[in-house]
């Protein structure tokens, strides 16, 4: 089998469980916590990684910044196979009240990109599996870490959320921002509505589970602030979800 063009993999090279960094630094990072894990390919932005968990093959491939990339990935990993996949990232907490080190586990994805709308009507929502909700919310009881779940915002300028007020349109984009925040939205990021909307069209299953940063706080300054932004709390809780995800198929089949 030829193999895919961006993501240079082929049928064979990664398992139906794939997490989505979009960080490719954080591909290895994840693959750390693999069985035998191996550099499967390195290619512009995607770099994937495969191994076992519980015996099963999984992998991690990332994704880079934002939707358009986000989708390629997607596109081509499920050509070659995959069918559970898990958004791992960083996001900006919505709510009052969140701390930065909290991890959001997203329930659905406010479509607020351009990528999905040549997928499907901007009416059709962006919903995760609901079976990976949950064994992402008992993942991370298991590991005994803070978490919120509900809804994330994706969009497609990071800078039009965090610096709106120089924006030439700051005043619809803070009007937006407070109508998310009031719907109660808990984060915001970059690519879920892609990865949502592509399982869905594909019958697969995708979830997500992002640290947040706290609106006020700001990124952490310190080296155990920053070690706690950029562990390992959403790849631990990842991790354990698909080992969960692994158990249910193999009683269900």
């Amino acid at each position: 089998m030829t193999k895919q063009y961006h993501i240079q993999l082929q049928e064979g090279d990664v398992g139906r469980y794939v997490l989505l960094p979009g960080d490719p630094g954080r591909s290895e990072k994840i693959a750390g916590f693999f069985e035998n894990p191996q550099l499967m390919a390195q290619n512009r932005e995607y770099t994937t990684y495969t191994g076992t968990l519980l015996g099963e093959k999984v992998s991690v491939t990332s994704t880079g910044i934002g939707c358009p990339s986000t989708a390629i990935a997607m596109e081509e990993l499920i050509k070659i196979g995959a069918d559970t996949f898990i958004r791992v990232g960083t996001s900006g907490g919505m709510q009052p009240g969140t701390k930065t080190g909290e991890i959001a586990i997203v329930t659905a994805a406010i479509r607020d990109e351009g990528t999905t709308a040549h997928y499907l009507p901007m009416a059709f929502p962006a919903v995760a599996d609901p079976d990976l909700v949950l064994a992402l919310r008992q993942g991370a009881e298991k590991l005994t870490l803070p978490y919120r779940v509900g809804v994330s915002h994706s969009k497609d300028s990071f800078y039009g959320e965090t610096e709106a007020h120089r924006m030439p349109v700051a005043e619809h984009l803070e009007g937006r921002w407070q109508a998310w925040v009031n719907g109660g939205a808990i984060c915001s990021e970059m690519e879920a509505s892609a990865i949502f909307i592509i399982a869905s069209i594909h019958n697969a299953r995708a979830g997500g589970v992002m640290m947040m940063v706290a609106k006020d706080e700001g990124l952490p300054k310190d080296e155990e602030g920053k070690k706690l932004f950029h562990g390992d709390r959403a790849i631990r809780t990842a991790v354990e979800a698909i080992k969960i995800l692994i158990e249910q198929d193999r009683d269900s089949s």
